[in-house]
């Protein structure tokens, strides 16, 4: 099943989002980007076990994002909710939040991956920047017609326009893209928690086999077939996934993140 052409999954969509993704034509990038700094700052105001109510209060009452007015406290928690989930019985959120003080120099890979299974809007983004080859110049019409492919006429220019900048800031605080008005198309590099996380959420939609390595989560690390092969190797080798290669077949499971993907008690999206 493919729910649409940025989305391959061969799991029924309540299941999907029960899990953490968020499916449809609405999204976070409409009035922010994936916020990575207010990320970073609540996830170490907070405990790993926090709920739901732990993380508003950290950024409504104590105002651990240092925002000026209320009115914007409440907005952020809202915005922070929908690129993250920010329910620890969420699978998405509960393996990316593990995974995130485990790897200090992944976190931005990290946040993008978590954000592109959550909001479709900066899913649709994603191949406008993906396809530039390093060094190569972004430019705002390949990702306006990909806005326009998937959305139609739901969206006026100017919310386009809000849209564009602000994936093109995402893009930009995840490492994909450097530079302020010009930008310039820069390749990151995967670590093994990331690529872990990508080929979780692969996983985690119901994909098996060598199609996790196909996924558009995937491709957000810059890397070929035999550089994720590589990277999963060390991921399976510190204990983050199961990986079994024997002639030319590739199987991965989760044992350590099993609990997550079960198929009750998801909680909330």
């Amino acid at each position: 099943m493919s729910i649409s052409p940025d989305f391959p999954a061969e799991t029924p969509i309540h299941e999907l989002e029960a899990r953490g993704f968020r499916i449809g034509e609405k999204g976070t990038h409409s009035s922010r980007t994936i916020m990575l700094e207010e990320l970073r700052l609540l996830l170490a105001e907070c405990p790993p076990n926090a709920t739901r109510e732990d993380y508003a209060a950290a950024i409504i009452d104590r105002n651990c994002l240092g925002k000026r007015t209320e009115s914007v406290r409440r907005s952020s928690n809202q915005r922070l909710g929908e690129l993250y989930s920010l329910h620890t019985s969420v699978a998405l959120f509960s393996v990316f939040r593990e995974l995130w003080y485990f790897d200090t120099s992944g976190r931005p890979l990290l946040a993008l991956l978590l954000a592109l299974a959550r909001d479709p809007l900066l899913r649709f983004s994603a191949t406008s920047v993906l396809r530039l080859r390093p060094g190569e110049e972004f430019t705002r019409p390949p990702m306006d017609q990909a806005l326009r492919d998937a959305v139609g006429e739901r969206m006026n220019d100017n919310i386009r326009a809000k849209v564009m900048r602000n994936a093109a800031s995402s893009w930009t605080q995840a490492g994909h893209l450097e530079g302020r008005v010009r930008k310039i198309r820069h390749r990151v590099a995967p670590t093994p928690f990331a690529t872990a996380y990508a080929l979780f959420l692969g996983y985690a939609a119901g994909l098996r086999g060598t199609k996790l390595f196909s996924t558009p989560w995937m491709r957000v690390l810059d890397a070929n077939y035999h550089q994720h092969l590589g990277l999963a190797a060390e991921a399976h080798r510190i204990g983050l996934l199961d990986l079994r290669q024997a002639g030319g077949v590739v199987d991965i499971s989760f044992r350590h993140f099993s609990e997550y993907i079960q198929t009750n008690g998801y909680g909330k999206n």
